[in-house]
């Protein structure tokens, strides 16, 4: 896997060095290059000087084949820049932004960019994020014949209810996790793009439940 970091202050540094330790390849960007010590001499991926909406750092930093990037200075409408070049032009599969106001982080975020603000939960969620896969079986119970999956919700699904992927003693939606917030859904529940859920299944039916999220459509 491999990822981008734009701003190397304490939130792009420390979550450089966390996605280092889980055997991601870093690149990080910043203006300052005095901002790279923060990065400490364990840190091994690439540093790149210059400012993260260039064109021709992007491109020095290979973002066509990268697997995310994160936009992390101390500046909103850098950072929701950044955001939209990597998903509009680059075609980035996980663009995260870092914004301070609400109000634009609310606006971004149903644009498909997940956005993030505080340091600590910043870090923590950013690298969530970057290591989350459309479908994640986070534990079998008993016998293995049934799984916890972890899925994002694909714009495809955006407006469908939870009824839609219930299927008697096949699937059964736990919880939903909505920006901070995770509770228990109704059967009338609406889904909304990026919403991350949590549903108990067969092994034997993820297939067909793939299909009721369209993972396999061409």
């Amino acid at each position: 896997m491999k990822t981008i970091i734009v701003g190397c202050g304490r939130m792009g540094s420390g979550l450089a060095l966390k996605l280092q330790s889980q055997g991601v390849e870093v690149t990080v960007i910043d203006t300052n290059p005095e901002a790279f010590e923060l990065l400490g001499p364990m840190f091994t991926g690439k540093k790149i000087v210059g400012i993260g909406f260039d064109q021709e750092i992007l491109n020095q930093s290979k973002i066509s084949q990268v697997d995310g990037i994160v936009a992390c200075t101390n500046n909103d409408e850098t950072n929701a820049l950044i955001a939209r070049i990597a998903q509009n032009i680059f075609r980035v599969p996980k663009v995260i932004a870092r914004l301070y106001d609400p109000h634009k982080a609310e606006i971004y975020h149903s644009l498909g960019i997940q956005t993030i603000s505080t340091t600590t939960w910043g870090i923590w969620r950013a690298s969530e994020i970057l290591n989350y896969n459309t479908l994640d079986t986070l534990i079998s119970v008993g016998d293995g014949n049934v799984d916890i999956l972890r899925i994002e919700v694909p714009a495809l699904m955006h407006g469908h209810m939870v009824n839609e992927l219930t299927m008697v003693s096949e699937t059964q939606v736990l919880a939903i996790k909505r920006g901070l917030h995770t509770f228990i859904p109704t059967l009338g529940t609406t889904l909304e793009t990026n919403d991350i859920l949590y549903i108990a299944v067969l092994a034997m039916s993820k297939t067909h439940l793939k299909n009721l999220l369209g993972f396999n459509r061409k």
